[in-house]
């Protein structure tokens, strides 16, 4: 077939990345795959058919060409291009006044996605560095999530609302809203400063170089001054 054909993403695969396409042909509905991998993306950035990589989702809008596949054996969809998710625009305005969805969690390999439950879109489930796993139990059942990076549609990603996290980032937590000191290891210096591990070996922060005097093994009294599941910042007392 030749030419530029409208689809819309029926399917993402996103461990093997590609997508299933549906389109309509001659006024018959028909279903192609087609890589939406980074290295075939690139390409298309190159070739300036697209400004950036995508992350896909069910329900993307996007313009193809079908050619035959590299074996011969069937024939695929390429040279995709992005151009629009309703569905995922009416989610990204949602979020700035209730940002809390339900959805199913789902497991590939040691990833985790949420497909939310009105639109079955999937998203990315980004997880704090002290946060455990989600249970065994959890997977395919419905679980509350928020969205992030809703200010670039492309990397959007979920975090769940009801995060369990490992017992040291419980004990800075309590620090931090106590507004309490804590003695810190200098675990190592470098030119680029000093590293501290704060509660452990499992929450580690860094001050700028020569903040402080300082050698390897030093105990170091520090106040946590910012903590959030993805950023700790701490300085001298």
């Amino acid at each position: 077939m030749d030419g530029i054909i409208e689809g819309k993403v029926s399917f993402v695969h996103h461990d093997k990345k590609y997508v299933t396409i549906d389109y309509t042909h001659n006024g018959k509905k028909k279903s192609i795959n087609g890589l939406v991998d980074e290295a075939t993306q690139l390409k298309l950035k190159e070739e300036k058919l697209i400004k950036k990589l995508q992350h896909y989702h069910e329900g993307d809008e996007v313009y193809f060409t079908i050619v035959r596949s590299p074996r011969g054996d069937k024939m695929v969809a390429d040279r995709i291009q992005y151009r629009f998710n309703n569905a995922l625009g009416n989610l990204i305005n949602r979020a700035g006044t209730d940002n809390k969805f339900v959805g199913y969690l789902k497991q590939v390999e040691d990833k985790y996605f949420v497909k939310e439950t009105g639109s079955y879109l999937f998203f990315p489930v980004v997880l704090s560095p002290w946060e455990l796993p989600p249970a065994g139990h959890k997977l395919n059942e419905p679980v509350f999530f928020r969205l992030e990076n809703t200010d670039k549609p492309e990397k959007v990603t979920a975090a769940l609302l009801k995060q369990v996290f490992i017992r040291e980032y419980v004990q800075a937590q309590k620090h931090y809203a106590a507004k309490k000191p804590v003695d810190a290891v200098v675990s190592k210096i470098t030119p680029n400063g000093i590293y501290l591990n704060v509660v452990g070996d499992k929450i580690q922060a860094k001050l700028a170089p020569g903040a402080v005097p300082a050698k390897v093994n030093d105990t170091i009294k520090v106040m946590i001054t910012y903590l959030s599941p993805a950023k700790i910042v701490v300085a001298p007392v």
